[in-house]
């Protein structure tokens, strides 16, 4: 063992060994418990792997590595999706950039060759980065959302559907990306605040229909209120409320719509709110989902006006409320607006209703303005064809699951979250206009019917369609989170149930035991996963199975002053970065190197000098484990603390330092030295083993050897309750105390006084070194699950001294808690030695007296107990809290000037005289009289003002009072002290 910790010098060794050896594997020699499975959130193949998924992961593999170590078939499940719209924007960028044909240019078939060279030159990139993150995964049986035997799961789940009815192709009005051209669901929308307008349109009743206002006014015309002008060329409807006393005269009349001329009825509906502007509301159902709802209510037929690109179309598309074509109405476009962007119609459309005097008013209004968060552009709401899945059939059992306690939320409030938005789901759009993806198993013939199969062969054959008839595939790929919701059987292996394997796997994984998720994905994945596995996986009962038993839901990790880790605002941090370190000029090129705006650019690059002014040094993955394992209160946000990540570099250190101590106390410095030269492991002799007993050579144990004993008791019962709990910071502070305060601080120094004495007794050093060795070892594997790559390098030294074999700690047994080791007594007396000790400590500090001046110290008021752990321990008492004399105080005899701490009702006592310089001490004790004398002269002239009395309350004089008393008996007390230094 070097006698520096090195993380980099054993890590990346360790993990290929590993992985190698075929360690992560669920099925192996040893591992012959029940099945526990954690299907791991498919990180999207586009990036690399942030903060967020280093922390998920470390709770995951410690999940995995614990369940291993209590000889469970451990699984967990490995893979990546294929994100679709992120990764065909990314692979069109790159074409842009490389001057190369665009999509359209290669076509679909060339174009999907270049994103599968695309993914196969950047997949790896995660891959890797799990690998030093410590991921026990199995890699065998790695999936991906677009491979093979996963595409067959989705195919299949496609048809099934379909042919429950539970799967539909409708026209309906969806989120349109007007970039991408696309359809992306709400939870893809990105709400934005901005300043915008409200413009206040007349439109002319028709057939010289008028009405009276509130103000008495006969007007011919009603005032409508829009946000989105350029609208209005597609509106189909006026709603006003049906118990709005203004309109409901005019309900059933129309009005000429401004610049198409086209004749409008007026409805009535609650939707229409009589308290908010002129209470009457255009309606445009096939530009608004309000007004789509309303159109539905009112059967208006629904006029799209826009192109994919959200420009101003040549000629209208009219359907009824239906969906089905409408003829009757006339879909011309006032040729003037033909082809303009969206936003020029707009102002182009303002400035014809103002020359026609049709301008009601514009006044400011705050908006709230849709985009796409991956087009970044404000989503238009258009009318399209596509597919659509039952989500109000399928959410009933999975509300159910959760409301029977099938499924548990880890906290338990995200359950409330899950209900609100299962209780009100909408039909599920799975259509997306991409080309990467999973295409839609879909054919059409020319008369638009639609036939769903696995294939075209099997279309064909199941519906006695000849050669003859033309048939074209639907272009559309389905939605990435209809694949991933598959994710907990599609990586077993279903369909493929008459495989033994698949079956066993299924048996052996399925459901999974957790679901590691953040709290945002809830409804995108975690509620889709539950509907979609309830429906296709039952048990031998019939009965449909859940994906997970748990949800366990993490907070974010966010920066150290609690904001979201963001680009754009300079403050992401690599979980690498953090295990490797980067210099100040690499992380200044990370964060600001590709920035196209030079002020962020400079302030980004600010702000990172301020904080990393050297920029990060290594840590090592085990110290990020533990740190993100410490940080992991339930369900709670983490702002990131480098501070932290330094303390638990440190606490690997003092490990390692601990288990340093321990091999050069057994095998001495030479063999030590010898096998840290050469890189390799201590040769373990006979006579080492003899040492620690263990061949069974006679020991006996002392106070602090069965006292530390006791205590690996507690901790192993406290860490494994908390892993059981899903509190892993509980955990990871249980293991801090035992190693770093109860074992490194207290049982190492206690150890030192046997293993130094070279007249102690063998059996006692026996004793001593196989419970350094034994508990040590158990520490290791306790630890393991958190910290992996040191406790695995560790308990290669130590395993044969503690009587232990196999060839990694992985797979060795857990630590579970002996009640017949704990020893009440001895932990209450080695309790009472750390109180002594620490009061002689406390005195030395305050006295500022070196530790290595030896002191006299005297007990007073103990009790019989006090008595017999003193006398039983003075020997330790004397070497480790370095005393000289140690006696009891009989109350006849004159008590001399001391220091005291109390020990329960003991007082601990450090006579002062020759352990202080007389005169220092005199004139420090008279500087606290002066500062006293000014305070007890401040109080004196405030209670001496008659104003402050005759205003002040009752309360506060009291308390200046006792403030005053406070000070004058502090100042005689000092005067004592003074006096009693004087005749020492």
């Amino acid at each position: 063992m070097d006698k520096t910790y090195k993380p980099q010098a054993i890590e990346q060794t360790w993990y290929q060994q590993w992985e190698q050896n075929g360690w992560f594997k669920p099925y192996q020699d040893g591992l012959t418990g029940e099945g526990y499975s954690i299907m791991i959130p498919p990180p999207n193949v586009t990036g690399s792997l942030h903060m967020g998924h280093a922390f998920q992961h470390t709770l995951q593999d410690a999940l995995t590595r614990y369940n291993r170590m209590l000889g469970k078939k451990a699984l967990w499940q490995v893979g990546t999706d294929h994100a679709g719209i992120a990764t065909q924007m990314v692979v069109e960028r790159k074409l842009a950039a490389e001057g190369q044909p665009d999509r359209h240019e290669l076509g679909r078939e060339k174009f999907l060759e270049k994103v599968w060279e695309w993914k196969a030159h950047s997949g790896g990139t995660i891959t890797s980065q799990m690998r030093r993150l410590g991921n026990s995964v199995d890699w065998e049986t790695e999936r991906f959302t677009m491979d093979d035997g996963f595409y067959a799961a989705v195919q299949e789940v496609f048809i099934r559907l379909y042919k429950d009815g539970l799967i539909y192709r409708g026209k309906r009005l969806v989120n349109w990306d007007p970039k991408l051209h696309t359809a992306i669901s709400d939870l893809e929308v990105e709400n934005k605040e901005s300043k915008g307008n409200m413009w206040h349109l007349r439109y002319p009743l028709a057939d010289g229909q008028t009405y009276t206002d509130s103000e008495g006014n006969v007007k011919d015309y009603i005032v409508v209120a829009t946000t989105r002008p350029e609208t209005v060329l597609g509106d189909t409807g006026v709603a006003v409320n049906p118990n709005d006393p203004r309109y409901q005269a005019l309900v059933g009349k129309d009005v000429i719509l401004p610049l198409v001329g086209r004749r409008i009825p007026i409805v009535a509906d609650d939707y229409a709110d009589m308290t908010k502007g002129t209470g009457c509301v255009k309606i445009t159902p096939a530009h608004d989902f309000n007004d789509y709802a309303v159109g539905k209510r009112c059967n208006l037929p629904m006029i799209n006006i826009m192109t994919f690109n959200a420009d101003i179309r040549q000629q209208a598309e009219v359907f009824n409320s239906d969906g089905t074509l409408n003829t009757s109405i006339d879909a011309s476009i006032p040729e003037k607006y033909r082809g303009m962007e969206r936003f020029a119609a707009r102002k182009a459309i303002v400035a014809d209703f103002d020359a026609a005097g049709l301008l009601d008013g514009i006044k400011d209004h705050d908006l709230t303005v849709p985009y796409g968060d991956r087009g970044g552009v404000v989503i238009e709401p258009m009318l399209t064809d596509q597919w659509y899945v039952d989500a109000k059939t399928l959410a009933k059992p999975a509300i159910e699951a959760v409301e029977n306690g099938d499924i548990q939320f880890v906290p338990k409030s995200y359950e409330n979250m899950y209900f609100s938005w299962m209780r009100d789901i909408q039909d599920w759009c799975i259509s997306r206009q991409l080309w990467w993806g999973h295409r839609i198993p879909a054919w059409y013939d020319e008369q638009g019917n639609v036939y769903v199969g696995h294939n075209e062969e099997e279309v064909r054959a199941q519906n006695n369609i000849g050669a003859d008839v033309a048939l074209n595939q639907d272009n559309d790929v389905l939605d990435t989170w209809f694949s991933s919701a598959l994710w907990t059987f599609g990586t077993l292996g279903w369909p493929n149930l008459d495989d033994p394997e698949v079956a066993k796997r299924m048996a052996d994984f399925h459901p999974t035991d957790v679901l590691v998720t953040g709290f945002d994905i809830i409804f995108f994945w975690v509620a889709r996963m539950i509907m979609m596995t309830m429906h296709f996986c039952k048990d031998a009962d019939g009965k449909p199975q859940v994906p997970f038993k748990t949800v366990y839901v993490t907070g974010l990790i966010r920066d150290e002053v609690g904001q979201k880790m963001s680009k754009s605002k300079g403050n992401v941090l690599d979980p690498l970065d953090m295990i490797d370190g980067i210099s100040l000029e690499d992380l200044l090129e990370k964060r600001t190197g590709n920035m196209m705006q030079p002020q962020l650019a400079e302030k980004i690059g600010k702000r990172t000098q301020k904080e990393f002014p050297e920029g990060i040094t290594p840590h090592g993955t085990d110290a990020l484990r533990f740190t993100l394992a410490a940080m992991a209160s339930t369900g709670r946000d983490i702002n990131w603390d480098m501070k932290r990540l330094e303390g638990y570099r440190n606490f690997c250190n003092k490990l390692w330092n601990a288990s340093r101590y321990v091999m050069l106390s057994v095998a001495g410095e030479e063999a030590v030295e010898k096998a840290a030269a050469e890189g390799t492991n201590i040769v373990i002799t006979d006579a080492m083993k003899a040492a620690c007993g263990a061949n069974g050579e006679p020991a006996v144990l002392s106070l602090a050897d069965r006292w530390i004993i006791s205590r690996l008791q507690h901790a192993e019962a406290e860490v494994r309750r908390h892993l059981d709990q899903y509190r892993f910071d509980m955990a990871a502070q249980a293991l801090y105390e035992f190693i770093w305060n109860e074992y490194c601080d207290w049982y190492l120094e206690l150890s030192k006084p046997v293993l130094w004495d070279a007249n102690a007794p063998l059996e006692i050093k026996r004793g001593t070194l196989g419970t350094l060795v034994r508990v040590l070892e158990a520490t290791l594997r306790l630890a393991h699950p958190i910290i992996p790559f040191i406790t695995e390098s560790v308990w290669q030294q130590v395993k044969e001294l503690a009587g232990k074999s196999g060839d990694t700690i992985m797979l060795a047994k857990y630590p579970e808690p002996q009640p017949a080791f704990i020893d009440t007594k001895a932990e209450a007396d080695i309790a009472w030695l750390q109180a002594v000790i620490t009061a002689v400590r406390n005195i030395r500090a305050e006295k500022n007296i070196g530790p290595g001046k030896e002191l006299d110290v005297i007990l007073k008021d103990g009790d019989d107990e006090d008595f017999r752990r003193a006398d039983e321990n003075q020997a330790l008492l004397k070497k480790l809290a370095k005393l000289g004399n140690l006696k009891w105080f009989n109350h006849g005899d004159t008590l001399p000037m001391a220091s005291t701490q109390l020990v329960g009702q003991m007082e601990v006592l450090v006579p002062l005289a020759d352990l202080i310089n007389k005169d220092e001490e005199i004139a420090r004790l008279t500087k606290e009289l002066e500062k006293l004398d000014g305070e007890i002269q401040r109080i004196a002239n405030k209670l001496g003002n008659e104003g402050f009395v005759a205003k002040a309350p009752a309360a506060v004089i009291e308390k200046e009072k006792e403030k005053l008393g406070g000070f004058e008996r502090d100042q005689g007390k000092i005067r004592e002290q003074i006096e009693a230094i004087k005749a020492l």
